[in-house]
This record gives structure tokens, sequence and C-alpha cells, in this order.
């Protein structure tokens, strides 16, 4: 850092976390008139993440390179968050930008949305903003429901689309994540006759008392045969819960050593994860250790 300002060098070498969630539970109360579903969620953290470069630019162009070539273009989240903020704050600086996807696409793991949080508060700081948390939510959910809860960055109840948020602590869990490589349509889901619209509402003591179901899964289940065949031989060996609206199931456990062990009982084949739930997003522990450093110098 040279007067205040964070030299290219700095930004160059760092990559930030965009980290996985899970939905420990969702429940569909009712269908608003524009077609969106009024829920009841509770996001997890995990740690587990895409990862982004950020770099300012000169020329105000905004691009994006990433390991998945076919995930490089204007139509990324990404590239759309960059987009709003900068139209939003009038900025004249652009960004190179690097996506490395770890995070599979349509799993349910909110990959997408969380890199476009991570978008927006890196460029917030790269680009010297200086807007607020609350600011950047408010833009996050112009691209997406899920955006919010990244940019906030700790785990929460959600109610309505999911943008009304309670933070809540929740135990320390470890889980298997499985990622089958069969995908549902979060559209078709949710457009779905089978799927019940008119839950009764639950509240944050339900949840905490044992009341995890997801509406999504028995119309997941019936969509997709292969899926199902996941989801029973997995049950097998644990209480299985599917997250959102994708094809990523989980087990909890305990303990690392427990969900070690379940992994192992696992087929070998299976694409498989165990991952810690985290209460902060590694984002924002990032964010406070690159800064913290740079005053140091």
């Amino acid at each position: 850092m040279v007067d205040g300002k964070i030299a290219v060098t700095e930004w160059e070498e760092h990559w930030w976390p965009a980290p996985a969630k899970l939905n420990l539970m969702l429940n569909i109360v009712g269908q608003r008139p524009d077609g969106y579903h009024e829920l009841q969620t509770v996001f997890q953290l995990i740690g587990i993440s895409d990862w982004l470069n950020v770099v300012p630019t000169e020329d105000g162009e905004i691009t994006l390179s990433c390991n998945s070539v076919s995930l490089a273009t204007n139509t990324n989240l990404v590239v759309q968050a960059a987009n709003l903020l900068k139209q939003q704050a009038n900025a004249s600086l652009g960004a190179k930008i690097i996506l490395k996807k770890i995070l599979p696409m349509g799993a349910g793991l909110g990959g997408g949305s969380s890199d476009a949080a991570t978008t927006l508060i890196v460029l917030n700081a790269v680009w010297g903003l200086g807007y607020s948390v609350e600011e950047l939510e408010m833009l996050g959910l112009k691209l997406g429901a899920d955006v919010p809860v990244f940019v906030r960055g700790l785990s929460a109840w959600a109610e309505g689309i999911g943008e009304k948020m309670t933070v809540i602590d929740l135990p320390e869990k470890w889980f298997v994540v499985v990622n089958p490589p069969y995908h549902c349509s979060t559209k078709e889901v949710f457009s779905h006759n089978s799927l019940t619209r008119d839950n009764s509402a639950i509240t944050i003591r339900d949840f905490l008392d044992g009341q995890e179901d997801n509406s999504c899964l028995p119309v997941v289940r019936e969509i997709s045969q292969e899926l199902d065949a996941v989801y029973l031989q997995f049950s097998e060996f644990s209480k299985v819960y599917l997250t959102g609206t994708g094809s990523s199931m989980f087990a909890k456990c305990d303990t690392r050593q427990e969900a070690v062990l379940l992994s192992e009982r696992l087929p070998d084949g299976w694409n498989k994860w165990v991952v810690k739930g985290v209460s902060e997003s590694p984002l924002q522990k990032s964010l406070k250790q690159f800064f913290n450093r740079l005053n140091q110098v």
C-alpha cells in the first residue's frame, strides 16, 4: 500500500473465496402473484468455495476468465454483478476477474449466487466505493434471492423469497455432501404439479426442535429416477437431506471423524465431500486478514 492506495500487485496476488451453502430445511408456504414462491429456509455456510481474483483496471472494462471456458460469458452472474455495481456507482474503473470454479452448477449449493456476492464485496473494496453491507444486499437481490445471504456472510434463517434474514447460531456440524452427476431445473421443480405450495409456516424454534423437511425433495425424486436412486442408496447409511432445489444431498455428523467414516462407507464412484459448517463466511475473514496485513506494512 502506497499513500493509502492499494497497489495492483496486492490485488493480483490475492484470491477471494465464494463459499457454498446448504439449505438445512426448505418450507414453501405460498406463491406470490408474480410467480415467486414464499418460503422459509435455513442457510448454512460450509467450508468449500469457488475462488475469484479481482484486479482493478483503468480502461473501464469488465472482463472474466474462468477454468471452465463455457462460464466466461457476459451472462455469468459475476459479470452481471460487476456491471450492476459499476452502473450503480457510476464508476470509471474496470476490473479483470478470474474465476476458479470448484462448486458444481445446478447442485443447490449456491455457487453462482456466492460468486456474485464475492464480486460485489471485493469490487466495493477494489474500487473504494464504501457501500454498506445493507446496500450491497439490496443490489444483490436484483441478481438472485440467494445473493444477499452470501453478502451478509452469516448463516441465517430466511423468509419471503429468501431475502428476509435473521442471523441464527447453528450448532457446529460436519457434513457429508454428495454431488450426483444429474441435475434438476429449479424452474421445473417450482412449476411441478406435485409441489406442495401451501405448507403451514413454522418458527425458528420448530426448526431447532427438528422440523427440517425440504418441500422440494419429493418432487426432485419424482422428476429424476437417477436422483431417487442416489437418495435411496445414501439413506441406507444415514438420514439424508436435499439442499435447495438442486441435486446435492447431504448428511449431518457431529464430528469430522464421524463424517469421514460415513463418507468411506459410501460408493467410491460418488462425488462426495466432507465439509464443516461455518458460522462466518471465509470471505469476511479473508477481507479482515488482507487489510490487517496491509495496515501493518
